[in-house]
């Protein structure tokens, strides 16, 4: 029997406010154990929470560049259960009335494009960190992460495969940080992504039981988790058992699945309305004013930057793949720099450089401006693509501008024939056997030639007149 996969993505995502959801605690990384705490967030009775405006500010951007439908009422819920990591023994979350919902996101998937319905993006406080000692039998509880603001977002159950899967994932992380909502990094907690799985013969409409996998830690581990759990749930039904609706951890180290626990339904939790928070009521006015103030997201600003600068889909998709690379880009276009060589310059040796130096764009001492004075010199014949490699990687280490460089290193261009005449014919009298073989038509020996004369001008001899003026020496 043929199978089809049924795939539902859970992300939880921290927003990136100053402050926690419902106190003014910090919500800074890496503090000192429980330093970052207060009442509020300890969960100490009698204490009243107070919702953070900017998390909902920021909610809702995700929620609009998610295609979303914005509530204009809707509240806060408490979510009971009892773990050690949860002070208050419930959480703080949204139930029947999230902030936004009915959305989608289209993702591209081996060339052709794909929708996948949101089903609701909500709002709720993160919990503890629990910590354990490996063989000294001690566990602890860091309440810093307690409160800090989450959005989760929940798709319909529309992905058939973990390559669906996986495109999603990346594809919603470039929005989320293009809206600069979060900086989605999955080491420190900042984005958390578990699958509901399930598997069905193919054709039915009806869903198969559901799995849930958890603590994975990266997004090649989801594809990975839900290749193998799809084939597991395909075996299990192929023996003749019965899949469990249960969580289920990723051990990446074995590349396997393990049990945790049989899933809850929501009533388990005894959902019911927060009765220390206010209703939220985004009227139209607010809606709109976030709305005016989104930027031009991945998917739209890489269909202009091909209409617009005549780059290819591939150019076009690696120049928006974070919003500060498109910044830059633009910006290099802005002062000057033809679009496709501005591109090639950008992707290919200033990329090079900034791999090596494990840097990001937004670390480079090269400004846009003068990466384009750089491209404009060698368009204009006062220094050659191989002095300007030499030129980019100084720029890149001093923050110089090309102009100095040049300058002081003594690598104009040469552009002068009678120079360029000079090197040639020394080259042709250097190299006897050489000439010889060209003109017993050997036409590969001409680059040799053309090596000689670039190494003998200490690679300044203007590339174009070198061909043309060799040539021509050769002939005579």
């Amino acid at each position: 029997m043929e199978y089809e996969a049924v795939i539902g993505m859970e992300v939880h995502v921290e927003i990136n406010t100053k402050s926690k959801i419902f106190c003014g605690c910090s919500t800074e990384f890496n503090a000192p154990p429980n330093t970052n705490v207060c009442p509020v967030c300890l969960g100490f009775p009698g204490v009243l929470p107070v919702l953070n405006r900017e998390m909902v500010n920021k909610s809702v951007a995700a929620g609009l560049a998610l295609n979303c439908r914005i509530s204009r009422w809707s509240k806060m819920d408490r979510k009971n259960y009892f773990y050690p990591d949860m002070a208050k023994n419930y959480q703080i979350s949204q139930y029947d009335l999230p902030l936004c919902f009915k959305g989608h996101l289209d993702i591209e998937v081996d060339g052709e494009i794909r929708r996948i319905g949101i089903t609701r993006a909500h709002m709720e406080e993160d919990t503890a960190r629990n910590t354990h000692t490996i063989g000294g039998g001690q566990s602890g509880v860091d309440f810093n992460r307690s409160g800090v603001p989450l959005l989760e977002i929940v798709t319909e159950p529309d992905l058939r495969s973990a390559k669906e899967a996986y495109a999603y994932l990346v594809t919603l992380k470039q929005i989320l940080q293009y809206l600069d909502v979060s900086d989605c990094n999955m080491e420190e907690g900042s984005l958390r992504a578990e699958a509901n799985i399930s598997v069905r013969p193919k054709g039915a409409t009806a869903f198969g039981a559901k799995t849930e996998v958890k603590n994975v830690a990266s997004f090649s581990g989801v594809q990975k988790a839900i290749e193998y759990e799809i084939a597991r749930q395909i075996q299990v039904l192929e023996e003749g058992g019965k899949v469990l609706q249960e969580t289920r951890g990723w051990d990446a180290d074995r590349g396997i699945t393990v049990t945790q626990r049989l899933k809850e339904s929501a009533h388990d939790y005894r959902y019911f309305p927060e009765p220390d928070l206010v209703p939220i009521v985004v009227d139209e006015a607010w809606e709109h004013r976030i709305r005016d103030r989104l930027p031009e997201l991945p998917m739209a600003r890489k269909k202009r930057f091909m209409e617009q600068y005549g780059l290819s889909a591939y150019d076009a998709m690696v120049l928006t793949a974070t919003r500060p690379l498109a910044d830059y880009y633009e910006a290099c276009v802005s002062a000057g720099a033809e679009s496709k060589k501005a591109a090639n310059w950008v992707m290919g040796d200033l990329q090079a450089l900034l791999t090596d130096g494990k840097m990001e764009i937004t670390q480079c001492r090269i400004a846009p401006a003068a990466l384009a004075a750089m491209i404009r010199m060698i368009e204009e014949g006062a220094i050659s693509g191989k002095i300007g490699k030499e030129v980019l990687a100084d720029m890149f280490e001093t923050g110089r501008e090309p102009q100095a460089i040049v300058e002081e290193k003594g690598l104009a261009q040469i552009s002068d024939e009678a120079a360029i005449e000079a090197i040639v014919a020394q080259v042709i009298s250097d190299n006897p056997a050489q000439v010889e073989q060209y003109k017993a038509g050997k036409e590969k020996v001409m680059g040799f030639l053309v090596g000689q004369v670039m190494k003998a001008s200490r690679g300044k001899a203007n590339p174009e007149l070198v061909n043309r003026i060799l040539r021509d020496a050769l002939k005579k």
